[in-house]
């Protein structure tokens, strides 16, 4: 209750740039709390779909793995049905990989949707926090000019509670908004990176199996050639020794 009557207080004398202030905060706060239960989900939903999908690329049972992509909407079945897809047309390292890279390329702008507005909010918020002072100040300097001398002191020590608590709130959204700002960049880098780490894996995976399947290829090959009896000598040829 107490702390209700303050911030009723705070607000009344802050004048009328706190209102637009704490609109600034509240859609701020708004986005912050949205992107980090969106990526916490898609950490989540990523990690579990690696886990399972995993085995099955060491085992190279790409077609069970993508039908467990398909069945998934995480950020890491996108990558990987992209990639998978690729193998049917090209075996190439370097095409895969680029298709996995376009994968990227349209995964990235939905993590880091809305995040880049706390930024701009909170440099809004400050400016209009300074806007607030400069108004204060320019009201206490005008009061005071034209005031009686008795209520100089007065007049003059309200205008600038009101600039001061424009530049508290001011500085108080700047400050929130940037930290959250901060922590949100850290996550979806974080995610980011760690799609990147699954595209290196797949990429690694398929080049053991295509390395082990050309290894292979020879040793099947002289298993299967025939075996050449020699030639029978002419009759009254001498016999050759053996070399």
């Amino acid at each position: 209750m107490e702390f209700f009557k303050v911030a009723v207080n705070f607000f009344r004398d802050g004048g009328f740039f706190l209102y637009p202030l704490a609109l600034i905060f509240v859609v701020g706060v708004a986005i912050s709390i949205e992107r980090w239960f969106y990526l916490s989900k898609e950490t989540v939903k990523n990690r579990a779909l690696w886990d399972e999908i995993t085995p099955l690329l060491q085992q190279g049972n790409f077609r069970q793995a993508l039908q467990v992509a398909q069945g998934s909407d995480a950020q890491v079945a996108t990558v990987l049905k992209y990639g998978i897809a690729r193998i049917q047309h090209a075996r190439r390292r370097e095409d895969i990989e680029k298709a996995m890279e376009e994968s990227l390329l349209e995964i990235v702008p939905r993590l880091e949707k809305r995040t880049h507005y706390l930024s701009s909010l909170a440099n809004i918020g400050m400016l209009v926090g300074l806007l607030g002072t400069i108004i204060g100040l320019i009201a206490a300097f005008s009061a005071v000019a034209t005031a009686n001398p008795a209520e100089k002191a007065n007049l003059l020590s309200a205008a600038i509670s009101v600039a001061m608590n424009n530049t508290a709130s001011g500085l108080f959204v700047a400050i929130t908004l940037l930290f959250t700002h901060m922590i949100l960049e850290t996550k979806t880098t974080s995610l980011v990176d760690s799609l990147e780490i699954a595209v290196v894996k797949f990429l690694n995976a398929i080049t053991e199996r295509q390395g082990d399947a050309a290894a292979a290829a020879p040793a099947v090959a002289s298993k299967a050639a025939p075996q050449v009896p020699p030639r029978p000598a002419p009759p009254g040829a001498p016999a050759r020794s053996p070399a």
